[in-house]
């Protein structure tokens, strides 16, 4: 099947919902292995200090930031030079695969396997962010323009849907294994993401059709590629709305990128949080991420993606500075609050609580700035270039994604402050905001 430019057809229901469940394949990585559970055990059970392990993993989210932000520009426009984006969704996938599975040799109190497992962390990362390049440049080709909006945040709201029973399947195994000495849930979170991922992205391969191939060879459309992206480097200047939302994205969505990836491992290092605790959190955070990606699809599509994104953006600023606010004696910066206390229920203190009311917006609303961002692209992109733009969509969204993890590992060691170095991440999503209110909803 051709794609919506060339015949004006959309894909079938199954196609696009088979589309949609990409998200639902790939979110138990983001949600289980580089937020709640493997990321924090990574830090502080692996490596076994909490400064030095939160500053291995800042190196290596920064390591693969700069990986995919050298590939996928130059990937993006050999896809559109092709034609066929599939080919480059499965390579990406089996390589999130390997690399998720390989992390079942993170044996805990063994800071020397940080290099190792650090590489497998950066590889399944290259292959889960790469993929995802290619999946949304399929999306102008499978719905209509007025529809965009909805499908994209139906695709994310879906996707934590299968975060959320992911979770829900950590805390059970941990319920049901936690009294066994020689049972580590955390290793098992990679194999399981990567089993996940190989029975649900099936119907994606099958069902929902790819752009019509270009019947070029792999070196054409390389060359091809490599001129095109060129042409669209040297041509950014007359495209200067779409250059000014691509930089502003590049900030925002970095520093979101950072709360993200960081929120458990620094919940994880103030408050002592066990991995049932991490759970339990990440499963609330989700179901509040849930209809804030519903919600945010719909008014996607009738307030504009620009007017979305703004109010997320906004939200995600409040709920940051909120985060970093509470310490493990203080909330609000200045506010101090009782001791923590070995016997306290769960979330039973004053800072915990306080932790969970910003998290629980930064949730609601990291849904709708994701979702609403990708939709924005392909309102904005000439049709003919979809590959491209979100090749350089991707690029934007990760070329300064190694800066926010780097900076807040050298933070994080200079000054042995955890919070100072999370903090950092409010520059970023300020000035992606001050940039995003001169962007213009138009298509170049």
């Amino acid at each position: 099947m051709s794609s919506i430019e060339n015949d004006g057809k959309e894909a079938s229901r199954l196609g696009q919902f088979s589309w949609a469940l990409f998200d639902w394949a790939n979110q138990p990585f983001f949600t289980v292995v580089t937020t709640f559970i493997f990321a924090p055990y990574f830090a502080n059970v692996m490596i076994g200090d909490a400064v030095a392990g939160q500053t291995a993993w800042a190196f290596t989210q920064s390591a693969s930031g700069i990986i995919i932000a050298v590939l996928s520009p130059y990937l993006g426009a050999m896809a559109d030079a092709g034609g066929r984006r599939k080919p480059f969704v499965f390579a990406f996938q089996l390589l999130l695969f390997v690399g998720c599975a390989c992390l079942w040799w993170a044996y805990p109190h063994r800071p020397d396997l940080a290099g190792p497992i650090g590489w497998a962390v950066i590889a399944a990362t290259v292959g889960a962010e790469m993929s995802i390049v290619f999946n949304n440049a399929q999306l102008p080709n499978i719905v209509r323009p007025e529809r965009i909006g909805r499908l994209s945040g139906f695709g994310w709201g879906l996707g934590y849907v299968g975060g959320l029973i992911a979770l829900f399947a950590v805390l059970g195994f941990q319920f049901t294994h936690g009294a066994d000495p020689s049972f580590t849930l955390e290793r098992l979170t990679g194999p399981a993401s990567s089993i996940w991922l190989a029975v649900f992205v099936l119907p994606m391969f099958l069902f929902t059709p790819d752009h019509a191939p270009r019947h070029l060879s792999a070196l054409e459309a390389a060359r091809q590629g490599g001129r095109s992206l060129l042409n669209t480097l040297r041509k950014l200047r007359h495209y200067r709305n779409l250059l000014t939302f691509l930089v502003s994205f590049m900030l925002y969505n970095d520093g979101l990128a950072a709360i993200i990836a960081f929120g458990g491992v620094y919940a994880s290092a103030t408050f002592g949080w066990p991995t049932m605790t991490l759970g339990i959190f990440g499963i609330i955070l989700t179901v509040f991420a849930i209809p804030g990606a519903f919600l945010g699809g719909r008014l996607d599509d009738r307030l504009g993606s620009k007017r979305t994104v703004q109010f997320a953006i906004a939200g995600v600023i409040v709920a940051t500075l909120g985060i970093v606010s509470v310490t493990a004696d203080s909330v609000l910066f200045f506010v101090p609050a009782a001791p923590l206390s070995a016997t306290r229920g769960l979330f039973g203190s004053v800072q915990e609580q306080t932790f969970m009311a910003f998290a629980l917006l930064l949730g609601f609303c990291m849904g709708p700035m994701q979702a609403a961002s990708r939709t924005l692209i392909s309102r904005l992109a000439p049709p003919d270039m979809s590959g491209e733009f979100y090749g350089l969509f991707a690029l934007s969204g990760r070329a300064t994604a190694w800066m926010a993890p780097l900076v807040i590992g050298i933070l994080t060691a200079t000054t042995k402050s955890n919070r100072l170095g999370v903090a950092c991440v409010l520059v970023f999503l300020v000035l992606g905001f001050a940039l995003f209110t001169q962007v213009r909803e138009e298509r170049a």
